[in-house]
């Protein structure tokens, strides 16, 4: 962990841009599996603080969807498949049928996903270039806390690869990187970090993450970017 990490008061972290060096303790192949299964099991009660789906759910998935009110919706980096079951259980109450398919090239992930089954969602493990080249088609395309991993190269793979797979709207949602965003973080993350990398891959992803502006110049022809709350940018692009 680096003074960066531990501190609150912002001493010694520069959030004037963004630093694309810093690792997330999550991503080493080798690290804690223990720990690793339980920061997935502890995304879901981070997400449902500080992601701000349930309102996306509302602004940018429903109106996107088929008139018919059926669809099919792709997760793509679904991690431990909180945000994918979330979806089922949000269109299910507000009266659509919706089958999500979660997916992750990282087989710790999909374990995790899986021990939590939900009926509507399916995890699968694959990269969204693998499920293009399987000629894979779906209504809405999204993902929650992805763009900020990725280098310059993989990031316009990996929307290219959303163009490939919407028939409807492609919509990743981040961190918008700000010092209130990191400040706030680091004093709440504690309360629900214990034994896991919430803490840390936290703070590091708020400083790898994008800024409105930042994102909007890094995206191709035909998408937008969005501020959204709380302290969250969206990457949206429609068919």
């Amino acid at each position: 962990m680096t003074g960066g990490d531990r501190d609150p008061d912002l001493r010694g972290v520069d959030l004037s841009v963004r630093d694309t060096e810093l690792q997330e303790l999550m991503d080493d192949p080798a690290c804690d599996p223990r720990a690793l299964d339980r920061t997935f099991r502890r995304f879901a009660v981070v997400n449902a603080l500080v992601s701000g789906w349930r309102a996306v759910w509302r602004t940018h998935v429903v109106p996107a969807l088929p008139p018919s009110g059926r669809a099919r919706v792709l997760d793509l980096g679904c991690g431990g498949g909180d945000l994918a079951r979330s979806l089922v259980r949000w269109a299910g109450s507000d009266g659509f049928s919706v089958e999500v398919v979660g997916v992750d090239p990282d087989e710790r992930a999909i374990a995790a996903a899986r021990r939590s089954a939900t009926r509507g969602v399916t995890f699968r493990q694959a990269s969204s270039t693998e499920l293009v080249a399987a000629g894979e088609r779906f209504d809405v395309v999204v993902s929650n806390h992805v763009l900020h991993h990725l280098d310059d190269a993989a990031r316009v793979a990996f929307l290219a690869d959303s163009e490939q797979l919407a028939t409807g709207r492609s919509l990743h949602s981040d961190i918008r990187r700000s010092r209130q965003a990191y400040r706030a973080y680091a004093l709440a993350s504690p309360l629900v970090s214990v034994g896991t990398f919430v803490r840390v891959d936290g703070l590091r992803s708020i400083r790898r993450s994008f800024t409105v502006p930042e994102l909007q110049g890094v995206l191709p022809a035909g998408w937008r970017a969005e501020r959204a709350a709380p302290h969250r940018v969206l990457a949206v692009r429609d068919a």
